[in-house]
């Protein structure tokens, strides 16, 4: 437990879970205006081409576009100004500084293809977007961090410049953060030069080579899944927020997944990716972490004792929204021998079957839009894989696993609390008498 809690309080796992909730509201705005320009409604795209002209979808999608392709350019900001905050430095210059740094680290040049050529060339004077979103993400996220930790150090050091207590405060922190941010930018600057020199090319390229590929494959199998989620579970059993030590180490991996599903998605490919952020938000954690959305319909349906009748009651609610700390804390599920059974088991289960279901194709996959962890089920699952109903049917088999897995060690926990409240019973009928 001390060894966890040092964990799931380590301040740059907590920046990084932060920093990347913060790209969060665009890429969901921007999953609005993809679900616009692909509703799967028979005669929609005739009606906008008729109202809108033929380039209706080509100009609905121009807010995806700018949303998705900054991710990691917010990113890069936000995982900065978090870490900032844990070391009580400014904040504010703590990201700036890591925005320069990251677009510092980042070739100016495009692809582009002439007309009537076979190979594209590259351009200067461009930024990649694909580099300013989820390509990117693992540059951004080690030079926030990086730039950070320079910068804090030069600050509490107080290498800096102070000016008199009589200027401006924003004008005193700018000249502050001078020295730091010089010495954050001449650090990659020094390392752009070096790695040009090698076959690499940028640094973008070695840290996608030597770290991107290996976690990506490594988050993208369902071995490297069912582990995540287990180490998810077995923090939450012992009242930690598992999700908030996972999510810090696997997020980069699974939003890149997702927008590579979207950009499939958009051009009417294959989607090449089953384990994204939505596949464990809408599938897997239903009702919350552990899958318990079949847990509250036991304790509705089948409740004896009027503790877990009214727990049900209370929990079904919060259920239905993936909200489960209720459940977990006033069931309890933390640190209860008998819960944290079933609690580990059914996600691990529905890991799996939605695994099946998807790779076999039977199941739609995840289509990179990005549907708010809090939608409630069957909705979620409807929009997460672009309109197909079966990614709705897959989360009714999912609570239906949930039920029938939590159902006997339910039943156990509800007769133990029955005969408690039976005895607590007798033992006041006795002290009235």
């Amino acid at each position: 437990m001390p060894i966890a809690g040092r964990i799931a309080g380590q301040r740059h796992l907590v920046a990084l879970r932060d920093g990347m909730v913060l790209t969060m509201p665009l890429v969901i705005i921007g999953s609005l205006f993809l679900i616009l320009a692909n509703l799967p409604i028979p005669g929609y795209a005739e009606m906008m081409a008729q109202l809108f002209g033929e380039q209706w979808a080509v100009k609905l999608s121009y807010p995806v576009g700018v949303t998705f392709d900054i991710m990691a350019l917010i990113a890069a900001f936000g995982i900065a100004y978090r870490l900032a905050e844990k070391y009580q430095v400014d904040a504010l210059s703590a990201g700036a500084i890591s925005v320069a740094a990251f677009l510092l680290a980042t070739p100016y040049k495009v692809s582009f293809l002439a007309e009537g050529a076979t190979e594209p060339i590259l351009v200067d004077g461009g930024i990649p977007t694909a580099l300013l979103g989820s390509k990117g993400l693992f540059i951004a996220m080690l030079i926030a961090m990086l730039s950070t930790e320079i910068y804090r150090w030069i600050v509490q050091k107080k290498l800096v410049i102070r000016l008199p207590d009589g200027v401006p405060p924003a004008v005193s922190r700018s000249f502050i953060a001078l020295i730091p941010g010089f010495v954050v930018i001449a650090v990659i600057w020094i390392a752009r030069l070096l790695v040009e020199q090698t076959h690499f090319g940028s640094l973008h390229n070695i840290v996608g080579d030597l770290l991107g590929e290996p976690l990506s494959i490594l988050g993208g199998s369902l071995g490297g899944s069912l582990v995540a989620e287990f180490v998810l579970l077995l923090l939450w059993s012992c009242g930690l927020h598992g999700a908030n030590i996972v999510d810090g180490v696997m997020s980069p991996i699974w939003y890149a997944a997702m927008d590579a599903n979207r950009i499939a998605f958009q051009a009417h490919e294959v989607l090449p990716n089953v384990f994204t952020k939505q596949f464990f938000d809408n599938w897997i954690h239903i009702g919350g972490s552990g899958t318990t959305f079949g847990l509250v319909i036991c304790m509705l349906l089948r409740s004896r004792s009027q503790q877990m009748n009214q727990l049900g009651r209370l929990s079904i609610g919060p259920a239905i929204f993936n909200i489960n700390e209720p459940i977990i804390f006033g069931m309890p599920v933390v640190l209860n021998p008998l819960l944290i059974i079933p609690f580990i088991i059914t996600p691990l289960l529905t890991v799996i079957a939605t695994y099946i279901g998807m790779s076999t194709g039977l199941v739609a996959k995840p289509a990179g839009i990005a549907v708010p962890w809090t939608m409630p089920p069957i909705i979620s699952g409807y929009l997460a894989t672009g309109g197909k109903i079966s990614g709705a049917v897959m989360q009714l088999v999912n609570i239906l696993i949930s039920c029938a897995v939590y159902y006997p060690f339910f039943k156990m926990w509800d007769r133990q609390k029955r005969a408690e409240e039976t005895q607590t019973a007798t033992e006041q009928t006795v002290i009235n008498v």
